[in-house]
């Protein structure tokens, strides 16, 4: 996988450095933030090159000064998704979510509410440069799981005790549901939502009230939306114990 941003070439740099096989740096450019992203990575022992902006053309366009090479970024096992302190937990599960950049936004809300992230093996787009650009990063912090059947993978969430809210349209409003314990928030794929058999494994079905003429938001609005409600709903009980 080729990254050629500066602030996901750094946190690859320094949340996985072993699998940076190098970057390449534009040899005319001396700026700050070139500067600083060679000394890290000469820090972490990540292997530098220098070539002309030609080299770095045909690499990747556009770029800022700087070209990484790394491996894609490994799914997380399956049991990572069940990690964490009890009654605290949260899950977004994509339903096919296909479209590169909104994977990078949703995991970039993930990050932003303490979110880990399940996608199903099939129809989900895969982890790349492009999902790298549009999480800003966050997909190398957050912990991204594949699971084989997403509709399985919800009746376990149910043995180990969460709660499997789907967002839907024909739910309820959002802001009357209990969101405080262990959750797993499920988001459908890019117009048309979430397929039967998912819906149907849901606990409960959720709306965001839309007062405009839009009736659905992009999946990593309503994941921001959906997730900052699930956080103030727990701010709350934590000071009302």
């Amino acid at each position: 996988m080729i990254l050629s941003r500066l602030n996901p070439i750094t946190e690859a740099v320094r949340s996985r450095p072993r699998q940076v096989e190098w970057v390449l740096f534009d040899s005319a450019r001396r700026d700050r933030r070139i500067n600083e992203l060679k000394a890290f990575c000469r820090e972490q022992g990540v292997s530098v090159r220098y070539g002309e902006r030609p080299a770095l053309d045909r690499l990747a366009r556009p770029h800022q000064g700087a070209v990484a090479r790394l491996a894609v970024r490994a799914y997380a096992p399956q049991e990572s998704a069940l990690a964490g302190e009890r009654g605290k937990r949260l899950l977004f599960l994509l339903d096919e979510i296909q479209d590169p950049q909104n994977l990078g936004a949703v995991i970039r809300v993930a990050e932003g509410v303490g979110a880990r992230v399940v996608v199903p093996e099939r129809g989900s787009a895969p982890l790349s440069e492009a999902v790298e650009k549009s999480s800003a990063g966050s997909v190398e912090r957050v912990p991204v799981v594949r699971v084989v059947n997403l509709s399985r993978f919800i009746d376990l969430l149910k043995d180990e005790g969460f709660r499997v809210v789907g967002l839907d349209a024909s739910g309820a409003e959002i802001y009357g549901i209990d969101l405080t314990e262990d959750l797993a928030l499920v988001f459908g794929a890019e117009g048309k939502g979430m397929r039967r058999l998912v819906r149907d494994r849901c606990d409960i079905l959720a709306r965001l009230p839309m007062k405009g003429a839009l009736t659905s938001l992009n999946v990593a609005a309503a994941a921001a939306a959906a997730g900052y409600e699930t956080l103030r709903q727990r701010s709350r009980s934590a000071e009302n114990p």
